[in-house]
């Protein structure tokens, strides 16, 4: 099975970040090449620009690629996994929760153009063209869609285009170039996306549990302490924990007082006040750790 991921960019680091924590060590090459093997003899990685991992994996040279969902809605039509793909769709499998950005409708701040309706009969510049027209047809609004390459945020003010459909993260290069946002385009953020003929394949099926169980893992703890045998009712409902707590027995204290080991995992959030609550009903040697993979 070959894997599509960003040879660059902002999208890269992460992607190879989950890849390791996912178990698919990628195996150091020479030199940047267009191809990696991984620590499972059956899975290799190609690496390809973000933009044309949609078309790589719709070729066939990939069968699951990694990527943004606003680049794989440009190259074309995505399927969520719980409904019937059409031709030429790709099959969005799981959200990796990282890349998050909007593409948006934007005007000039002091124009004409404050709704939607305002666009009819305008020009809208955009490096999304396809998600472009599909955000007017779906609206119902006529207008020219103009492809750019770059500077998107600028053509409004060159008189090329009277609004924009352009990517945002913090909104921060709308405001310097005077933009406003109108509407929200699209979502997206990174995702694993397979053609419908590789959806449910042994080997994807274990690609994708490993990265879900890296997702799971995410801003999760595990505890581990002792308390008394006793007490252990007060424990267990102090743990909010995911099921319930494992227990196990160990050895008497220096008292002779039963005890017992109890593990746990809570949320990250939960972890500060938890730890007050378990040692008010006499929990000890308690012990935080990450965790690296959560298979539910």
């Amino acid at each position: 099975m070959r894997i599509a991921v960003p040879n660059k960019g902002r999208l890269h680091d992460p992607t190879l970040s989950l890849l390791e924590r996912a178990g698919l060590h990628v195996e150091e090459t020479a030199d940047r090449q267009l191809y990696a093997d991984t620590v499972d003899p059956d899975v290799s990685i190609l690496f390809a620009r973000a933009a044309d991992i949609p078309e790589y994996v719709r070729d066939g040279a990939a069968d699951v690629g990694i990527t943004g969902l606003d680049q794989a809605a440009e190259s074309g039509g995505v399927a969520d996994a719980a409904s019937a793909a059409k031709e030429g769709d790709l099959v969005d499998l799981l959200d990796l929760g990282y890349g998050s950005c909007k593409l948006v409708l934007a005007a000039p701040e002091d124009g004409d153009i404050s709704t939607v309706a305002d666009l009819a009969g305008g020009t809208v510049a955009t490096e999304f063209p396809a998600v472009t027209r599909d955000y007017l047809a779906g609206v119902g609004v006529d207008a020219d869609v103009v492809t750019v390459t770059g500077a998107t945020e600028l053509t409004p003010h060159v008189d090329m285009a009277d609004a924009i459909v352009d990517i945002t993260s913090t909104g921060t290069t709308l405001k310097v170039n005077r933009l406003a946002v109108i509407d929200d385009v699209l979502d997206s953020s990174v995702r694993l996306f397979a053609r419908p003929d590789v959806v449910g394949d042994a080997k994807v099926e274990q690609v994708l549990t490993a990265f879900e169980s890296v997702l799971a893992a995410d801003g999760r703890r595990y505890l581990m302490m002792n308390a008394p045998k006793e007490r252990l009712d007060e424990v267990k409902d102090v743990i909010p924990g995911l099921g319930g707590p494992t227990v196990m027995n160990v050895e008497a204290d220096e008292n002779g007082n039963g005890m017992v080991a109890v593990h746990a995992v809570v949320e990250e959030r939960d972890v500060f006040a938890t730890i007050s609550e378990l040692k008010s009903v006499g929990a000890t040697g308690i012990l935080v750790t990450e965790i690296e993979r959560l298979v539910e």
